[in-house]
C-alpha cells in the first residue's frame, strides 16, 4: 500500500471503510473514537487498512454476512487492526531501522501536508469558534470562559509560526496543539454537568454493547476516553485543535 499524508489519517480510513462497505454512509461517533485510539496509539495507516481488509474477509464467511447483514462498525475491525499493527511492528524490527517504513508512516514529519493558507485559515476558524464559545458562557462560567479566551489567544500566537516565511515543522506544531487540546479537554470535563456526562456514557454503552466482548480492558478504557472527549467538544461547541481535524 502507498503511504498517505500523515494528517489525512482520519479521512483515509473513513473513505476506505466506505468503499469496503459499498455505501457512502456517515461514520458514527463510536467509529471516530475508534480511529482516534488507533491514531493516538501510533498505529500506521497501512496497518489499519490491512486490518480492515482482514476483518471484512472474516465477516464475509460469517453467518451474519450469509444472512445479508452488513458490517456496520469499525468496532468489528479492532482485533484485526491490532493484529496487523503487531505484524507490521515485528516485520519492521526484523528489517532493521533503515527499512522501518511502517513506523515512519505514523511518526514522520510531513512537509508537503498543507499550504500556509490552509493552516492560516484553520487557525483563524478555530480562534473564532473559541471566541464564540467564550461569549456564549459570558457570566455563566467564568473559569470555562477564561480557558476559551486563553486557547484563542494561544492559537493566534501559534499562527505567527505559519505567517513566518521559514519552513513549518508540522510535527512540532502538532505537539503544541496537542498540549492545548488536552488542557481544553480537561476544562470541558470539569465544566460538564453530571447529567451531560451521564447521557454521554449511556450513549457510549449502547453503541459499545455488541462489541465489548471483542475488546480488551485496555482497548475499552482508551476508547471510552476518546469517545467522551469527542462528545464533550461537540457538547460545548468548541473545535478540535489538532491538525488531524483540518480536513
Amino acid at each position: 500500500m502507498t503511504d498517505f499524508n500523515y494528517f489525512n489519517y482520519f479521512t483515509e480510513i473513513e473513505e476506505y471503510f466506505w468503499r469496503k462497505r459499498g455505501a457512502h454512509l456517515l461514520v458514527s461517533p463510536l467509529d471516530w473514537a475508534i480511529v482516534e485510539t488507533w491514531q493516538k496509539s501510533g498505529i500506521p495507516l497501512t496497518a489499519v487498512l490491512k486490518g480492515i481488509d482482514k476483518a471484512f474477509e472474516a465477516y464475509s464467511r460469517s453467518k451474519r454476512a450469509a444472512g445479508g447483514r452488513q458490517l456496520k462498525s469499525l468496532a468489528y475491525c479492532v482485533d484485526a487492526v491490532i493484529d496487523a499493527a503487531t505484524e507490521a511492528q515485528e516485520a519492521a524490527a526484523g528489517a532493521g531501522p533503515s527499512e522501518n517504513g511502517a513506523s515512519r508512516a505514523a511518526s514522520r514529519p510531513v512537509s508537503e501536508g498543507f499550504s500556509h493558507d490552509e493552516l492560516r485559515n484553520y487557525f483563524q476558524r478555530n480562534a473564532a469558534k473559541l471566541d464564540a464559545a467564550s461569549k456564549q458562557h459570558d457570566g455563566s462560567n467564568a473559569d470555562l470562559q477564561a480557558r476559551f479566551d486563553e486557547m484563542a489567544t494561544r492559537i493566534i500566537e501559534l499562527k505567527q509560526i505559519i505567517d513566518s516565511p521559514a519552513t513549518i515543522d508540522l510535527e512540532d506544531l502538532e505537539r503544541r496543539l496537542t498540549i492545548l487540546e488536552e488542557k481544553l479537554a480537561a476544562a470541558l470535563h470539569a465544566a460538564a454537568s453530571e447529567d451531560a456526562l451521564l447521557d454521554i456514557r449511556r450513549e457510549l454503552d449502547r453503541q459499545l454493547a455488541p462489541y465489548r466482548r471483542k475488546m480488551s480492558a485496555a482497548q475499552l478504557a482508551q476508547l471510552e476516553k476518546q469517545y467522551i472527549q469527542k462528545r464533550l467538544f461537540e457538547h460545548f461547541k468548541v473545535p478540535r485543535l489538532s491538525l488531524f481535524y483540518l480536513t
